[in-house]
């Protein structure tokens, strides 16, 4: 009796958005987003799933995040995100 074990490859696709402001989106997660907007003080480029990732205890506790499903900000990179970009 011969065991075949198959490798499947999955291909990981980045899609870009850009934006007016800094958001985490709930319909965001998961989906390999580079996301880049940029303000008064410069544009920015994060990861969507790594600040979501590390800072997910924050917003979830958010009651934008829980209400509507996302955190927008206009004006800034948010501290805790920029730390999270670095």
């Amino acid at each position: 009796m011969y065991t075949i074990t198959i490798n499947t490859l999955t291909k990981l696709t980045m899609s870009t958005l850009t934006t007016k402001r800094f958001v985490i989106r709930k319909s965001l997660i998961g989906n390999n987003t580079i996301i880049t907007f940029t303000t008064k003080k410069g544009t920015f480029t994060y990861d969507h799933d790594a600040v979501y990732s590390l800072n997910q205890e924050k917003l979830e506790s958010m009651e934008c995040f829980q209400k509507y499903g996302n955190y927008t900000n206009s004006n800034n990179l948010p501290t805790w995100a920029r730390l999270t970009n670095k």
